[in-house]
């Protein structure tokens, strides 16, 4: 239990001892900054600790943004200061010096707790309140209009529209937040935590999966309205983090990585629905997912290139950009041509009910290109309009999104030692030739041919030039991208090659096995953990590695053999990065890794 020190005399008639009970505080009372510092001694060194003064009037809800937000160690809001274990030292020393100046006569005796928020030497968050009041009234009168105000603001009402993402697709905002965040409230007064809810997301949207696999008029119907409701809970789970500031780096970890397991499986269940009925859509469903995926990269790249970049949004194109976002039709237009993922579960629900498998596809594949050339564009022309110079961080953000395995380091190695160096600018002129020559020669070539092979090791060879120097150019950030492009259209268009009954399936798993490791680096990053540890990404070959045993082996079996083997280099890349991913993320729960809460993109 977290404990709460009052400072000074208590009010007659005041609540603020129960509303300090009612957020999970155990209540002391001091009555100076002395009796406070040698309360806070008494309090063990892993709780979190109030200093509030008695004097406080204000909304609970402002208490509760105050005070309990897992995400900071220190924050204060007017009358009220916290620390959690890790920022305690630093609140015990803040107290010394408030007692310090008391007991000197250097300060006359005033608000407590927001001098030892002045002294507090962390860095201290200190929550937008907006129209909630947090005051520390002086005398009976200024108490009086106090409480005038805090009587004339429905507190509650402002909890439920800040439970609610500030920044959301079309769909999202108009179709599902208006009642989902009552659901979000009915959950926590029910005692339910956001992973409960984002856990029930997914197991609905794997049922959705299953009725789509039937193949049958009623399964489509039924999978489309269970994948909305799926949406509705995706949606419910982080008001509800919001609503009761349940914040946890799991729960991060766990909403990010479902909604890709939901959309995926929902597209492999498609497929396996169209199959029953004697449609292959297998092709389109992988390319489905190949597409999306790079459209996140490109997301994460992008951001990730530009995080500490002070010219950021400098160029032209950005301020075309907020000078659109100050009209409200274009804000709501631009959003929804990116088909975030609430226009693309929608209409992905409404084409399974009224459509078959296959137009599904084609629909959401036409729709998915269209926004991810549009998006690039815009980010490209950013980069090229604005100079920038990319941070350190930034840098290794990129060199961990490339996933380079062994055979790119050791390319990257010798070119270092080369007396001539490689010329200076952009790496992606280096990796887009090998990229292209790739795919096109797995696209061009029979099955069995060895030109896959060696325009692989073209690949291997670029791939390794491009990232023995840091990814600087102003459109390096692209690299990452076109390399998951480069090796999941290698893998798709060898298993179409195949032509046997299986082979898509199996290239499916194995691409959504490497989706899934290059989502958790991206999610690693974003926490500031860092890119997953190396022996991994060696143990899995990385991304030039994978792809050249891919094109050796379909050079060297026969279709059905090469079907069992990308079944079981998909088995074994799931295992390995799927045993190491929880591993992970478990353990940093457990040892009480700083909360988080991404909101993520849209799309």
């Amino acid at each position: 239990m977290s404990t709460a020190i009052l400072t000074g005399q208590p009010v007659p008639g005041s609540s603020l001892e129960g509303d300090l009970r009612s957020l999970g505080f155990d209540v002391r009372a001091a009555t100076d900054a002395a009796d406070a510092e040698t309360l806070l001694a008494a309090v063990p060194a892993d709780q979190r600790v109030a200093v509030v003064d008695a004097r406080f009037v204000g909304h609970v809800h402002a208490l509760r943004l105050g005070l309990t937000d897992p995400r900071f160690d220190a924050a204060a809001i007017p009358g009220a200061v916290t620390a959690k274990s890790a920022a305690r030292p630093a609140l015990a020393g803040a107290l010394r010096t408030a007692s310090s100046d008391a007991s000197n006569g250097s300060v006359v005796v005033g608000i407590v707790a927001d001098r030892v928020a002045e002294a507090l030497d962390t860095d201290l968050h200190r929550p937008e309140l907006g129209e909630l009041v947090a005051e520390v009234p002086r005398d009976p009168q200024a108490r009086n209009e106090a409480r005038q105000s805090v009587a004339s603001v429905d507190d509650e009402a402002i909890r439920l529209r800040t439970a609610v993402k500030s920044r959301d697709g079309f769909f999202t905002t108009y179709c599902v937040s208006p009642y989902s965040r009552y659901l979000a409230r009915w959950c926590a007064r029910r005692g339910l935590t956001p992973n409960q809810v984002t856990t029930a997301s997914l197991i609905t949207a794997l049922i959705a999966a299953g009725c789509a696999a039937t193949g049958t008029r009623a399964g489509f119907v039924a999978a489309g309205l269970l994948l909305l409701f799926s949406f509705v809970l995706d949606c419910t789970d982080g008001q509800l983090a919001r609503y009761s500031l349940q914040y946890s780096t799991l729960g991060a970890w766990l909403d990010a990585t479902f909604d890709r397991a939901k959309e995926y499986a929902y597209y492999a269940g498609l497929a396996l629905g169209a199959a029953r009925g004697g449609d292959d859509v297998w092709a389109p469903a992988l390319a489905a997912m190949v597409l999306q995926t790079c459209r996140h990269v490109v997301d994460f790249s992008f951001n990730e290139a530009n995080v500490d970049s002070a010219a950021a949004g400098t160029s032209p194109t950005a301020a075309l950009s907020g000078k659109l976002d100050s009209v409200g039709w274009t804000v709501w237009l631009r959003r929804m041509i990116v088909l975030p993922i609430g226009e693309r579960w929608a209409m992905i629900a409404v084409l399974t009910a009224l459509t078959t498998p296959r137009i599904t596809f084609y629909v959401l594949l036409i729709g998915c290109a269209f926004a991810a050339c549009y998006t690039t564009a815009g980010r490209v022309l950013r980069s090229v309009t604005r100079k920038a110079r990319r941070s350190d961080k930034a840098l290794r953000a990129l060199a961990d999104l490339t996933d380079s395995g062994p055979l790119a380091e050791v390319c990257a190695s010798a070119l270092r030692k080369l007396p001539a160096r490689l010329p200076a600018g952009s790496r992606l002129l280096i990796v887009l030739p090998g990229a292209v020559i790739l795919v096109a020669a797995a696209w061009t070539a029979g099955y069995g041919s060895w030109w896959p092979v060696l325009a692989a090791a073209l690949y291997v060879l670029t791939s390794g030039a491009a990232v023995a120097q840091p990814l600087r150019g102003a459109l390096d950030w692209l690299v990452p991208p076109l390399l998951r492009a480069a090796e999941y259209g290698t893998v798709l268009v060898l298993a179409a090659k195949a032509d046997v009954n299986g082979a898509l399936p199996a290239a499916f798993g194995l691409v959504a096995a490497v989706a899934y490791h290059h989502y958790d680096t991206v999610y690693r990053i974003r926490g500031n953990a860092g890119a997953p540890p190396h022996w991994l990404v060696r143990a899995i070959g990385g991304h030039e590695g994978r792809t050249l045993l891919v094109t050796v082996l379909a050079a060297l079996l026969a279709a059905e053999d090469f079907k069992v083997a990308l079944t079981v280099l998909a088995v074994a890349v799931a295992l390995v990065v799927l045993f190491e991913s929880i591993r992970y993320w478990v353990t940093a729960h457990r040892r009480g890794a700083p909360a988080v809460h991404d909101e993520g993109e849209p799309a």
